[in-house]
């Protein structure tokens, strides 16, 4: 396998673009998919739905053949301009050693998705340096508003995006001072943490790391992060962007989530910027991973540029 040195950047959509829908983790509704194609549609862009996407095979939005397969058919296509992943869920990393890395490096695509697609993510950029998007999963076209605007964005844009700290994010009190600049990576921290120890796991040295998470109670981020801080990766990371980490249940427990990243994250060192509407909550801002990234924790920004180059 050849030694990539530089990101790959895939080109910027434009109308007419070819679009895949893939489900390479868990299954989804047809009518979420749906919704998917008819805003995608609305982009002028043309959606096409893989033979798999709507399967359901155990927690598995089909075998992992199927999946697998699906996904390299899109990923080798040359119509096809970028990937979109209809729903995380679970099942992503089964299906990492069978993705066709090559198709990859000879056609760079825009892939987009979070949540148990982060290790895809991690997967492209370690063997391919592929720039893809943590944005919003297809089956969240059907909420419409930022969640279709901000993947539009991600598309058919080679502007950097602005995602300012927000007051009405739980975790915007998890801060401390400064400046930090490098490559943006990582996505859901259950996800990284499952990937420490496999060819997957991103090389973190310099990097700001983006961390997420959904329905994870206090003492589980805890021992997510003390996992990270126990292999030494926290201590390589240049800054740290906290999105949104929500709480199983009513969210009534005395320890919560942003507790416990202050009390972990804070004595680093380095900057660390939380309130950033990043991952499950009701905004999920798309943001580029593998590309250069400005976190500015005393403004309250992080600056990523673009995936995508016109």
């Amino acid at each position: 396998m050849p030694v990539m040195t530089q990101t790959l950047h895939p080109n910027v959509l434009r109308p007419g673009d070819a679009v895949a829908l893939v489900s390479p983790a868990a299954p989804v509704a047809e009518a979420r998919v749906q919704a998917a194609v008819q805003a995608l549609t609305g982009f002028g862009l043309r959606p096409r739905v893989y033979p798999h996407a709507l399967d359901t095979h155990s927690f598995y939005a089909g075998t992992d053949e199927h999946r697998v397969a699906d996904l390299n058919d899109a990923l080798a296509d040359p119509e096809i301009r970028a990937v979109l992943c209809n729903r995380g869920g679970y099942g992503t990393q089964r299906i990492l050693a069978q993705v066709d890395y090559d198709a990859v490096r000879r056609d760079p695509k825009l892939l987009i998705g979070f949540s148990d697609i982060t290790a895809l993510h991690g997967a492209l950029w370690t063997e391919a340096r592929l720039a893809t998007v943590h944005g919003p999963v297809a089956a969240q076209f059907e909420r419409g508003g930022m969640f279709t605007s901000t993947l539009k964005r991600a598309l058919m844009s080679a502007e950097p995006v602005v995602v300012r700290a927000s007051a009405d994010e739980p975790t915007c009190r998890v801060r401390t001072s400064g400046l930090a600049e490098g490559l943006l990576l990582g996505g859901n921290l259950s996800m990284l943490s499952t990937c420490i120890g496999t060819p997957y796991m991103p090389d973190l040295e310099g990097a700001i790391l983006l961390i997420e998470d959904v329905n994870e109670p206090a003492y589980r981020i805890d021992r997510l992060l003390t996992h990270l801080l126990n292999c030494g990766i926290l201590q390589r990371v240049a800054g740290i962007a906290v999105g949104q980490f929500s709480e199983p249940g009513n969210g009534n427990a005395t320890i919560k989530a942003a507790d416990v990243l202050i009390e972990r994250l804070g004595d680093l060192g380095i900057p660390v910027l939380g309130g950033l509407s990043i991952g499950h909550g009701d905004r999920n801002e798309a943001v580029a991973l593998g590309t250069y990234a400005r976190l500015d924790a005393d403004n309250g920004t992080l600056t990523v540029a673009a995936a995508a180059r016109g």
